[in-house]
């Protein structure tokens, strides 16, 4: 067992393996059946390039026996930041395969990110591509590999440098690899990323057992067949497009995944009309694009039966725009790296779909609503939502004092988020308990003061944060972006007061902006947001 990694207590993986949740089965040993069972059809589309399932099968072995040929041992750790291509899917499986522990990195992320990554992980080795969008990250690597004590080895997807191994000589290394013990399905298979935008991210333990288990009932959920066809339209170390169901439910049942360059609806309208995509998943800042676009498309997108579209609040009016746009389903979705993964169901009530976030995929998740006490509440009550079942971690990796307080005495993860249940039992997510402002001694969700001043017309985008007052403790300061003049803060006054809310939930000071800035996946970033406001004030 991987030291710092926070296992399930024994009787409870016990439980999960005897009631057939947890099935004993490695990720690599999914890719071997899949190649057994679907041969030669196609997994991976990229651009030209199709890769069939056999052939995946294959490059993973001979990765993983390039990998131990340069000193690459189970349990090490790897970071690994690679675009959507499909090197990514075979390394991964790959290093799954070889048991050594990979740690996923977005391809924004630089030099204080991957340092951070390096250092918490105890990485030994570092995965780049040659360039990618005009930035060299052979560059980077090597910054990184000099600032830190543990990289002993770099590798390149690209052409051969001095200090790196290619991943063609990966490939070539051993030319007939011998079949590999598999690694212990409970332990750790990959390091997933936290997605808070306050702090450096942290490391979230995946297991073979959990990742596997997740996967399959996110696809079950959605109803994936051998016919239908996935769009990763996100980076696919994102947790959404690698496994709910994204790149690995897929393979679960036999589709085909085609790897999207960008989230662009000039790129991805183009793909699903080619390949006649059937399901994908996205952020809402990406949909807003995509519903924009689609007034002037004229690419055949009648293909697509499912749009899965989380990370973000959005507003009844936002979701009631998506089937008629573009001819889909929607599946609301809450998930987290951490674990819970809470979805629509495609056969729910239609006013289910547009306004609740649906619910958890498994029954054996836990849900708790709880007020500041810790007590559970009712359905129809805000509270902080506690979780905890067979795919939601017991503890970040090497943080145990984070964890003592991210983690009740029996078990359940504190999320942060704020929610209610429904009385049907579906979720709704109405904000971060971080993103809470307190204004004079009123609690405030930023959420509800954006949805709030969403209503007003002329506002396309709005985001709100707390900021530092004398008086008050803190004031509430919205970002905005206007579809056309801006709205003087006295007519916004007027709106959201003319919404029968209380007088301290009215916007104190606004900020127009052209645009809103967004983290690597997709999100608001209000740390940006805070340190802009900040800067004004100093100013």
């Amino acid at each position: 067992m991987l030291e710092g990694f926070v296992p399930w207590p024994e009787d409870i993986a016990r439980h999960y393996r005897e009631q057939g949740i947890w099935r004993g089965e490695t990720l690599g040993t999914v890719l071997r059946r899949a190649a057994l069972t679907y041969g030669d059809k196609t997994v991976l589309v990229h651009g030209e390039r199709r890769i069939g399932y056999a052939e995946l099968d294959r490059w993973a072995d001979r990765l993983a026996a390039g990998f131990a040929a340069h000193g690459l041992r189970a349990g090490d750790r790897i970071v690994v930041q690679l675009p959507n291509v499909p090197e990514f899917v075979a390394i991964a499986f790959a290093l799954m395969r070889l048991g050594a522990k990979l740690v996923f990195s977005l391809p924004a992320h630089r030099a204080t990110e991957i340092t951070h990554l390096v250092e918490l992980s105890g990485a030994v080795a570092y995965l780049v591509p040659e360039t990618h969008r005009g930035y060299d990250y052979r560059e980077l690597a090597r910054q990184v590999r000099d600032s830190t004590g543990t990289l002993g080895s770099l590798f390149v997807l690209g052409a051969k440098a001095e200090g790196f191994v290619s991943v063609a000589e990966l490939e070539s290394a051993v030319p007939d690899p011998v079949p590999r013990p598999e690694p212990d399905p409970a332990d750790v298979a990959f390091f997933l990323l936290s997605g808070g935008t306050t702090a450096l991210p942290k490391l979230i333990p995946r297991t073979h057992d959990d990742y596997v288990y997740m996967s399959d009932r996110a696809a079950q959920v959605c109803g994936l067949t051998g016919d239908d066809v996935y769009l990763a339209v996100l980076p696919i170390e994102f947790n959404f497009a690698f496994g709910c169901p994204g790149v690995v439910g897929t393979l679960l049942t036999g589709g085909t995944v085609v790897l999207a360059d960008t989230p662009n609806p000039t790129d991805c309208f183009p793909l699903i009309e080619r390949h006649g995509a059937t399901v994908t998943a996205m952020v809402p800042s990406i949909l807003t694009l995509w519903l924009e676009a689609a007034e002037w498309a004229e690419e055949d997108l009648s293909s697509l039966r499912l749009l899965q579209v989380g990370g973000a609040r959005m507003l009844r009016e936002f979701t009631a725009r998506i089937e008629p746009a573009l001819g889909a389903r929607l599946q609301q979705v809450f998930g987290m790296a951490e674990g819970l993964l809470t979805f629509s169901r495609p056969d729910d009530p239609a006013e289910a779909v547009l306004t609740t976030q649906g619910r958890p995929v498994s029954a054996a998740d836990e849900l708790r609503i709880v007020d500041e006490e810790g007590r559970a509440l009712p359905p129809g009550e805000v509270g902080e939502l506690l979780t905890r079942g067979p795919y939601t971690l017991r503890g970040y990796y090497r943080v145990p004092d984070y964890n003592r307080r991210a983690f009740t005495r029996d078990g359940f993860f504190r999320t942060g988020d704020l929610a209610r249940l429904t009385e049907d039992g579906d979720l709704v997510i109405e904000g971060r308990i971080k993103e809470t402002i307190i204004r004079g001694g009123d609690k405030i969700a930023a959420g509800e003061v954006e949805d709030l001043l969403l209503v007003h017309p002329g506002i396309a985008a709005a985001a709100v944060i707390g900021v530092p007052d004398a008086f008050l403790g803190e004031r509430i300061c919205a970002f905005l972006v206007a579809k056309g003049p801006e709205i003087p803060l006295a007519d916004l006054k007027r709106s959201v007061h003319a919404q029968g809310v209380a007088d301290y939930k009215l916007p104190d000071v606004v900020r127009y902006v052209t645009e809103l800035p967004l983290t690597p996946i997709g999100k608001v970033d209000k740390k940006a947001l805070a340190a802009h406001a900040a800067s004004d004030q100093e100013g």
